[in-house]
């Protein structure tokens, strides 16, 4: 589909190729990288670098979501990214996204300088986050997930997976235009690995082109994750290859955005598995 993202300052073309998000934690815990890039020159610097090898995006998270990872407070989540935000839009042309789940941490995030909110509760953990949101006019990314990160792992049961992550998602669309985000700003995100079996996850990568029917533009979240780990038998920082499988999988069944670690790998991984899927080589 021909989605094209714009906002002031900004335009993606989502539907003349697949996009690379670049992940950057600014953690102590996350699962793949925490405490690599706690300290806000190492994190400038890894996300400068990230746009070197090709990000189009750059997301830029103080809080971990991994399964039954402890909350933070909104003013902590804030002294973590802030810094890192502000150097990165003296330096970066291409968007900053801002990784959270609360309108505190969006608002100064959006004041700093980023131009996306990627909120894996699809907005429905902080009442405040929409209107910030549709105030903002810039992009959001509503993830599903079947519980919290604390609880979400505990016992993730679907009697449809399909039927169930649509119905979710859909109802997020209409819950956001209704808050004033603009319909055309907004994309989705079936949520891997957050509240799903290992099975699951492998399905919603085998089926993804299902999701195409809501008609918003599609991210999928794949990277170094436990599924991975389990059918690979590697650690988190082993597990490229696998991730970039999934990648692969992923820009055929349709996904408009991939958010990884690994930049610089799934920027080539994207340029051939859009050039197998659109039957065509110059699209760069």
């Amino acid at each position: 589909m021909g989605f094209v993202l714009e906002w002031p300052g900004h335009e993606l073309n989502l539907g003349q190729r697949t996009h690379v998000m670049g992940i950057q934690n600014v953690t102590p815990d996350s699962f793949s990288d925490g405490g690599r890039y706690k300290e806000t020159g190492k994190a400038v610097e890894h996300a400068l670098q990230m746009a070197r090898d090709g990000a189009d995006i750059i997301d830029v998270g103080g809080e971990s979501t991994r399964p039954y990872a402890e909350k933070i407070s909104a003013s902590e989540e804030i002294d973590r990214v802030i810094p890192v935000i502000e150097a990165l839009k003296k330096e970066l042309t291409i968007p900053i996204s801002i990784d959270t789940c609360k309108a505190d941490v969006a608002e100064k995030a959006l004041k700093a300088g980023a131009s996306m909110i990627n909120d894996i509760s699809a907005l429905r953990f902080d009442p405040r986050l929409p209107s910030i949101a549709g105030a903002a006019g810039v992009p959001v990314i509503l993830m599903h997930m079947k519980g919290r990160p604390e609880n979400m792992q505990e016992n993730p049961v679907y009697e449809d997976l399909f039927s169930e992550i649509l119905e979710f998602l859909i109802n997020a669309v209409e819950r956001s235009v209704k808050a004033g985000i603009k319909k055309k700003l907004i994309i989705v995100d079936p949520g891997i690995g957050f509240g799903k079996t290992f099975d699951d996850n492998l399905k919603i990568l085998k089926g993804l082109s299902r999701f195409t029917s809501i008609k918003q533009p599609i991210l999928i979240g794949t990277s170094n994750k436990a599924f991975i780990g389990h059918i690979l038998d590697k650690d988190p920082d082993d597990r490229d290859t696998g991730t970039m499988a999934t990648i692969a999988c992923g820009v055929m069944g349709g996904a408009a955005i991939v958010r990884v670690h690994n930049v610089k790998m799934a920027v080539e991984t994207v340029k051939m598995a859009d050039a197998i899927r659109r039957g065509r080589v110059k699209i760069y």
